[in-house]
């Protein structure tokens, strides 16, 4: 089998798993306030999902770096079946999210993911079918692990759940995720890429995603700022329910 053609099966497979996945949580019980708006209780779904998404791809990448001994020094050549593989099951997630959301009527409220995932395909399947960059894919992939308690963070207030205690120790761990898993490997990746790579093609296209992300990722971090720590700047009703903050 052709690899590209191997590749392209695996991201598919991937697609199906998650909306498998999907279906099977549908089964789960709700909390009270969220399944009395159907809104609600499609962005609950939705969470669990990229929650479960978070924790493997999260816990995948930060192993599979570890496994790659010298990958920072070279995020351009480096690679391996495991670091490909994610790039797969990653990309596969993202296209199941955007179906989703599009499918569930939810692109005007949650336009903002589906610029995120568009950037994200867009940059793992040129990982994935020209392998290169694949160590790049990798690195941006910890941003999964931030994705944990950022996702706790969200469903905790989407569903009023009574956790007080929860919610305020899970706030500083994200924050601190945030600054590791999210802040710093993004700062390197931008790094790297103005300092070592050559801004033609393939380099020049994840260069121009970089820089969306970048900006992103530091209007995402105002907003939780704004809302967890200086709540008081916040308008009445601007809630998660409203808005979502990002994957």
């Amino acid at each position: 089998m052709a690899p590209w053609l191997r590749s392209a099966g695996l991201v598919a497979g991937s697609s199906l798993a998650f909306a498998a996945l999907r279906w099977a949580l549908s089964r789960c019980p709700l909390p009270a306030h969220v399944r009395l708006d159907a809104t609600r209780t499609w962005r609950w779904r939705n969470l669990l999902v990229s929650f479960a998404h978070s924790v493997v791809a999260g816990l995948w990448a930060v192993v599979g770096m570890c496994q790659l001994p010298g990958a920072l020094d070279d995020l351009v050549q480096t690679t391996s079946p495991s670091a490909h593989l994610l790039l797969c099951f990653s990309t596969g997630y993202f296209i199941h999210d955007s179906l989703d959301i599009v499918v569930c009527r939810q692109s005007r409220s949650s336009w903002e993911y589906l610029v995120h995932h568009a950037v994200a395909v867009t940059g793992l399947l040129s990982g994935i079918f020209l392998n290169r960059f694949v160590a790049a894919g990798l690195l941006s992939m910890f941003v999964e692990v931030s994705n944990i308690f950022l996702t706790m963070r969200m469903m905790v207030r989407l569903g009023k759940l009574p956790l007080p205690t929860f919610y305020e120790v899970n706030k500083y761990a994200n924050l601190v995720a945030y600054f590791l898993f999210r802040l710093a490997p993004q700062a390197y990746l931008t790094w790297f890429f103005v300092r070592h790579v050559e801004m033609r093609g393939q380099g020049a296209f994840l260069m121009v995603n970089l820089i969306l992300l970048d900006a992103m990722i530091l209007m995402y971090f105002s907003r939780l700022l704004r809302s967890d720590f200086y709540p008081g700047s916040r308008g009445p009703g601007s809630d998660d329910e409203k808005k979502y903050l990002i994957d």
